[in-house]
């Protein structure tokens, strides 16, 4: 990516093989995992206000696939093994990279590479959102986006804590997919007095939390269906503007405003994220953590991403392209695999 703009701005390129650095692995790429927010980076709207990386620069920053080399100071045991990791913020639209060793994670043998690499961003938000949210059994949960790759998951993981869910999505199909992976309701909150349903449905008094991975005028929606007492989480902005709530209005309303920025203070008691998922107490995670909780979760059965779509490392271009037409459903990743 030479400069910023529409997707077309991703074009494939040569460049030379990664070497192994000392306390270095280098990773055969089978699947590239795509963000939401990288297709804002892309576009110059970073939304972390940074302006974006140095051009011209390599995207992604998630990838699964098999080590096949090891430099100085690192167990050559490592070399052969299914792993997924972070690329440092660039570099994960490859067919190779290299990365420092000690952030490579293992893949469990009962999980596919590609479910792992879907699993490796949105799985850690997810786990991360649900462990700072800690729905109850009998809790009504409003889940944003419900149909996209960290929106399905928390679908999942609230329904598997006995919470009663309800997902919210732009389409049939995103709604289809939440009702199928355990929510008691679909909204379609592209409709006006779309929270009117959702009043409805839990008598008048709002869900007890709500992920708001919108922002916009949809999250502020939801945050005045909020019941008194209950926890509004902000998970992401893909409406382009985060959700307006202001410390007056969270103490109007009687709700927490909370989000991934505190997951680092957290430190309650840790809820069951799965049926038979014992209880432990909650530290503060690394995002390593939180990956390798994902993977074992989905290896015990109790958690699947939903990979909508796969295109070549060639065609990112028309990845991003689906993802911001909102055509994509759960998550999308590109494959080197010819």
């Amino acid at each position: 990516m030479h400069e910023f703009g529409p997707p077309d701005v991703l074009a494939p390129a040569d460049t030379p093989d990664p070497v192994a650095g000392p306390g270095q692995a280098v990773i055969r790429v089978s699947y590239a995992s795509i963000t939401f927010i990288e297709t804002q980076v892309r576009a110059g709207r970073s939304p972390r206000g940074d302006g974006g990386p140095a051009l011209p620069v390599i995207p992604g920053n998630g990838v699964g696939g098999t080590v096949t080399a090891v430099g100085a100071g690192v167990d050559e045991h490592l070399v052969g093994r299914r792993v997924v990791t972070t690329t440092g913020g660039t570099g994960g639209y490859a067919e190779q990279v290299a990365v420092p060793a000690g952030e490579v994670i293992d893949v469990p043998d009962a999980v596919d590479l590609a479910d792992a690499t879907a699993l490796l961003a949105d799985g850690r938000t997810a786990i991360g959102l649900h462990r700072l949210a800690a729905p109850g059994s009998g809790d009504w949960v409003l889940v944003e986006a419900a149909g996209g790759g960290v929106g399905s998951l928390l679908v999942q993981l609230a329904a598997g804590s006995g919470a009663r869910v309800i997902g919210a999505a732009g389409n049939a199909a995103k709604r289809d997919l939440a009702r199928d992976l355990g929510a008691d309701l679909t909204v379609d909150y592209t409709v006006p007095g779309w929270t009117g349903a959702i009043l409805d449905a839990t008598g008048g008094a709002g869900p007890a939390i709500a992920f708001d991975s919108v922002g916009g005028d949809i999250g502020r929606a939801a945050f005045e269906a909020m019941a008194p007492g209950g926890r509004f989480v902000i998970s992401g902005v893909a409406s382009g503007t985060f959700t307006d709530t202001r410390p007056a209005d969270g103490d109007r309303r009687e709700v927490r405003v909370t989000g991934l920025h505190e997951l680092s203070a957290h430190r309650s008691a840790a809820r069951s994220v799965g049926p038979g998922a014992a209880t432990s107490p909650s530290v503060a995670p690394d995002l390593n953590e939180l990956t390798r909780e994902a993977l074992a979760v989905a290896a015990a059965g109790h958690l699947r991403p939903t990979i909508g779509q796969i295109f070549a490392l060639e065609e990112a271009a028309a990845a991003h392209a689906a993802i911001e037409a909102r055509t994509t459903l759960g998550k999308t990743l590109l494959t080197t695999a010819r």
